[in-house]
């Protein structure tokens, strides 16, 4: 009955919300693909569709709550229905597919992940945050990412959320009770969440020492962009002559890289006007501790337009490389429909219209000892971005740097979901990874997925410790592209009838 099915598929969206951070109980990401495919197996279209946008709502809404610490309600409940869209046309698609009643694991694997690649792609670019392999930094099925990437690993979620839900479906309806088969399908399930521990995650290669330098935002500002111009460029200044003091004493060791987040410099350091100072002020940094520094900072390059930038800076030779933000985040980096969305919230008005850059973010920077290391550079949400990873370490990066600014996101839950997507990419790229917030959660994490110094929210700290160099590619840089076309052709050939026995059409009411 479909009042059933809706409370089944809502269960299940609360399900998913606490598999990620902020919760971490993975296995209930297993669970609430189980419930919604439960609840539209045999279902009518319009039965399914809403059953997936009820699932999407309460899956999304407590999901993005940060989304309303500044920008209000209105924004945050419009992201979330939005999203909860695309749930929506999943089940749609799940109850043609499984007209004739009977849970399809494979063929609904298939369609989450054409639902997830929809949301990556569109609208202005997509948003693919809070994907079912993101959930998974903890679990046994992360080994599926390093063979199929993040799209193969939601993948994996939803076939064993569907073969438990095939066994539910076997023991539970008296019509198609059967023990045997519901056994086999358990069975089948362990044999799909543990076989990915197999997968070996290499964690050896020359090492660097990297110093990753978490600055906070001044006391008495609620963001950084409410501080005075220059506070927070002081305070990266200060804390890495601090650096520079320890390591000169000996209590630390001497860094062969240092990193500044994501807007780090507020000063923009090629302004025609405060370009000179600002660049003086960071080498002072740099000189003192003595090795090369990463900065983020808005720059508009000397032209009209803003970028959202990384400048590797040199000891001793000042500016060395840039790169500028390829994938912009909609709504936060620039703003769609702005006259409509005005109408929601007047924060609309204090995001600016970024420009994107051209290439990938891999940077080569040459070491005091005379070396050189091949970084891939994903600036804030581009680490949930597909391309813009595969691309860098496609490109020959030897090492990540994910610099963020979280800031915006208050005390909720987005900080921790963003560290545990590196977790997943480290593992699935082969790559260490260095995450490092403004204001947390920042950590360092070697290719096994490992956060080593994780920090917490809205403290300083200077994190130190020394990551693996890479440059195997894994299986996935090559198949994870293939993953969604191949989800397509199943789904396309089970919705025809192709694949599968003939189905029988649904029972009235259902």
């Amino acid at each position: 009955m479909p009042p059933l099915r809706l409370i089944l598929a809502t269960l299940g969206g609360v399900a998913l919300w606490l598999a990620f951070p902020g919760h971490d109980v993975w296995p209930l990401a297993l669970v609430g693909v189980a419930a919604l495919a439960v609840a539209t197996a045999g279902a009518r279209p319009w039965v399914g569709a809403v059953a997936g946008l009820l699932l999407g709502f309460t899956w999304f809404t407590p999901m993005f709550v940060w989304a309303s610490t500044y920008a209000g309600s209105p924004p945050w409940i419009a992201m979330s229905v939005a999203s909860a869209l695309y749930p929506a046309a999943l089940g749609l698609v799940l109850a043609w597919v499984q007209r004739g009643g009977t849970v399809r694991p494979v063929v609904g694997a298939a369609a989450w992940v054409l639902m997830e690649w929809g949301r990556a792609v569109t609208p202005f670019g997509g948003f693919p945050w809070a994907r079912l392999g993101f959930s998974q930094a903890d679990s046994p099925l992360l080994g599926v990412a390093t063979l199929l990437g993040v799209p193969g690993l939601g993948f994996a979620v939803a076939l064993v959320g569907g073969l438990l839900a095939l066994a539910a479906q076997r023991l539970l309806d008296p019509a198609r009770r059967d023990a045997r088969r519901a056994g086999l399908a358990v069975l089948a399930a362990g044999l799909v969440a543990l076989t990915p521990l197999l997968v070996p995650r290499p964690t050896d290669g020359q090492e660097v020492t990297v110093a990753a330098v978490q600055g906070d935002i001044p006391p008495g500002f609620s963001r950084t962009l409410t501080a005075e111009r220059g506070a927070m460029l002081q305070r990266y200044v200060d804390r890495t002559l601090t650096l520079a003091e320890q390591v000169e004493s000996g209590s630390t060791p001497y860094p062969d890289l240092v990193v500044w987040p994501e807007g780090a410099s507020d000063l923009d350091p090629l302004g025609p006007r405060t370009g000179e100072d600002t660049t003086a002020e960071i080498m002072r940094a740099v000189d003192a501790v003595d090795a090369p520094v990463l900065v983020g900072a808005t720059s508009r390059r000397g032209g009209e337009d803003p970028y959202n930038m990384m400048f590797s800076y040199l000891p001793g030779e000042g500016l060395d490389a840039s790169y500028a933000k390829v994938y912009l985040a909609p709504f936060g980096e620039f703003m769609p429909l702005r006259p409509l969305m005005r109408q929601l919230s007047p924060w609309v008005d204090r995001v600016s219209d970024l420009s994107a850059g051209q290439d990938p973010g891999v940077m080569t920077v040459p070491l005091a000892d005379g070396r050189e290391v091949r970084l891939g550079l994903g600036i804030c949400f581009e680490v949930v971005v597909d391309p813009a990873v595969h691309d860098v370490v496609a490109g020959g990066a030897e090492l990540l740097v994910v610099p963020t600014s979280n800031a915006w996101f208050g005390d909720g839950d987005q900080a921790a979901q963003h560290i545990a997507a590196s977790r997943v990419r480290a593992v699935e790229l082969g790559r260490s990874v260095v995450h490092i917030s403004n204001v947390g959660i920042s950590g360092l994490i070697t290719p096994d997925g490992v956060v080593h110094q994780r920090t917490a929210l809205f403290t300083e700290a200077t994190i130190v410790g020394d990551l693996p160099l890479r440059s195997e590619l894994t299986p996935a840089v090559r198949t994870s592209p293939w993953v969604a076309p191949a989800a397509a052709l199943v789904v396309a050939l089970a919705a025809l009838g192709v694949v599968g026995p003939l189905r029988r059409p649904p029972r009235a009411g259902g």
